[in-house]
């Protein structure tokens, strides 16, 4: 049984499941693998306009597995220190896949999200769940650090430092009606109304032109790194102009001349 199953189940959206829903889809070198691997092939697609990832069964993603890991991808050689930090970098490493690729990433969080899970939340770009779902920065709990695969920098840029400080000094789990009041989801849905949510919300999406909607990812994770006003603005204008260039963009105006919707190509 694969442990990361693609499937597309409207036209335009991959959906990512993970699929290990016996051990709640934690967290093992072959999952992860499998994360690094889909992120690649649906970079490069020009089909896929929009990603989903959930996960099967009961949960979404409870972290590691701490029955285990296993090794990272061509460390058989290294020593035991080495080795434990390939595999530190090959988890962490997701986020920032994460956000490199154009297409934005809707988690629908149809479960427990805890530790990796947890971090795997905070790194997509639109934020839905399920009345099920609860939430964890766990890795405070098994005597780590709270800050771990993107967590320390994400988590207060999302909900605020105050608010960010007591999840993770705690590592308390919060329901997802806690979620939605701090504004780390969008919205809550019943459990079986969840992935049409998430398909509703890539339909919205993907009516758009792919490019500004690619650019408008990349420049607001970008804001989020930049530490002036200015900076930020400077990075807008010469994407405006760059997308104004477009076909798409000459296409968004006539249609909105002649009052119909837009027919993209990403042109």
């Amino acid at each position: 049984m694969a442990v990361i199953e693609l499937s597309r189940p409207i036209e335009g959206v991959v959906q990512i499941t993970l699929n290990r829903p016996r051990r709640l889809n934690a967290m093992t070198n072959e999952l992860v693998q499998g994360l690094h691997d889909s992120l690649d092939e649906i970079a490069v697609d020009p089909a896929a306009r929009v990603v989903v990832l959930t996960g099967a069964g009961r949960g979404f993603c409870a972290g590691l597995d701490l029955t285990g890991y296993g090794k990272a991808p061509h460390t058989e050689s290294l020593g035991k220190l080495q080795s434990s930090f390939a595999v530190q970098r090959h988890i962490s490493s997701l986020i920032p896949r994460m956000r490199s690729i154009p297409q934005p990433i809707i988690s629908a969080v149809n479960g427990p999200a805890a530790g990796g899970g947890f971090a795997l939340v905070l790194g997509s770009d639109i934020r839905l769940c399920a009345s099920s779902a609860n939430f964890s920065a766990a890795f405070v709990r098994l005597g780590l650090s709270a800050c771990d695969i993107g967590t320390s920098w994400l988590l207060p840029r999302l909900i605020g430092a105050v608010r960010a400080q007591e999840l993770m000094l705690t590592g308390r789990t919060f329901d997802s009606a806690e979620a939605y009041r701090i504004g780390l989801v969008v919205d809550v849905y019943d459990d079986d109304a969840l992935l049409q949510a998430a398909y509703a919300k890539a339909r919205q999406i993907i009516a758009l032109a792919p490019m500004g909607v690619a650019m408008t990812k990349e420049g607001m994770w970008s804001a989020l790194e930049i530490p002036g006003m200015q900076a930020s603005i400077d990075l807008e204008n010469r994407q405006q102009i760059m997308l104004g260039q477009t076909d798409d963009f000459r296409e968004a105006m006539m249609a909105f001349i002649e009052k119909r919707p837009a027919k993209f190509t990403n042109g």
